[in-house]
């Protein structure tokens, strides 16, 4: 799957419209969270569960593509909107709930929720119950992505990336990784820069950014969610993320009843684009495929 636009649609439900892309192959179905600037029209990781055959259903997060900041509020909110759009789409069952980044909270509260109608969880690169972001990049993000200035942002950024892209890629990639910028761009390969340049020419931020900051301001809706999690859990992350530090795996691990910690080798944020990321693709379809009559659960 690659970093195109891809076409979507848009559901009317009780609680307001949501924007969704929903790509059929097999009976079992995948809904993905994406993070900040994503909306359903991108793609990012998407293959592994291609791969596996599964049916990939992306809704854009409130304030994102064009889902309204309105639809949902709350993380849990919008895992209610996006029960709601399964019903309406015939989705009986969902083989795994995955959340990254900053769609990590709406993951979590899903699979709290719903058990019944959610199998697993994965979390990727995601928001856990600790603070965040920091205050430098709350209060640089207030000022960078109000409705005036987040179009002129990312015009800027599709300039670099057309003219100027290793430039670019050093700017953007300075706060995904604790490593020198220019160190993590070195480590990319060419097909890789080549996706990324793709990726942050497509992304926009609209109203999503800020509301996601504003719904992260406490921490107390997505710990109790996480306590109440039984479903088996995958929490996949780097010690090189610059913008999720890897306290927050540690803390999704800790407050989740049953899971298991993947630490990936990648540069910084994006874990897809880490030289280890095949061999985490395939114990990604191992949980996917697994039975879950032979995965024992935590008490409800």
């Amino acid at each position: 799957m690659g970093l195109d636009e891809h076409p979507t649609q848009i559901a009317e439900l009780a609680d307001g419209p949501v924007e969704y892309r929903f790509d059929r192959r097999g009976p079992d179905t995948v809904v993905v969270f994406h993070g900040g600037h994503m909306r359903a029209g991108l793609s990012l990781g998407e293959e592994v569960f291609a791969d596996a055959g599964c049916s990939v259903l992306v809704p854009s997060r409130p304030g994102y593509g064009r889902t309204p900041v309105s639809t949902g509020g709350s993380a849990g909110g919008f895992a209610d909107v996006t029960a709601a759009l399964c019903s309406q789409l015939g989705i009986a069952s969902v083989a795994a709930v995955v959340g990254v980044s900053a769609g990590g909270p709406t993951a979590v509260a899903m699979a709290a929720r719903y058990p019944a109608l959610v199998d697993r969880m994965i979390l990727q690169s995601a928001v856990g119950p600790l603070p965040w972001p920091d205050r430098r990049t709350r209060m640089a993000a207030r000022v960078a992505f109000t409705a005036r200035t987040e179009p002129l942002l990312w015009a800027v950024v599709r300039t670099l990336m057309r003219h100027a892209p290793e430039v670019g890629l050093r700017m953007l990639l300075r706060d995904l990784t604790v490593l020198p910028s220019r160190k993590a761009v070195s480590g990319l390969g060419a097909e890789d820069r080549a996706r990324l340049i793709a990726l942050f020419s497509r992304m926009r931020s609209g109203h999503g950014f800020l509301r996601d900051l504003k719904a992260l301001e406490t921490t107390a809706e997505l710990t109790r969610h996480a306590g109440q999690v039984s479903q088996p859990s995958l929490v996949i992350a780097t010690c090189q993320d610059g913008a999720v530090p890897f306290a927050h795996a540690r803390a999704l691990v800790a407050a989740l009843r049953q899971t298991e910690l993947i630490e990936s080798w990648a540069g910084g944020h994006f874990i897809w684009f880490g030289q280890d990321w095949p061999t985490i693709a395939d114990r990604i379809r191992d949980f996917l495929l697994a039975d879950l009559y032979l995965m024992p659960r935590g008490e409800l």
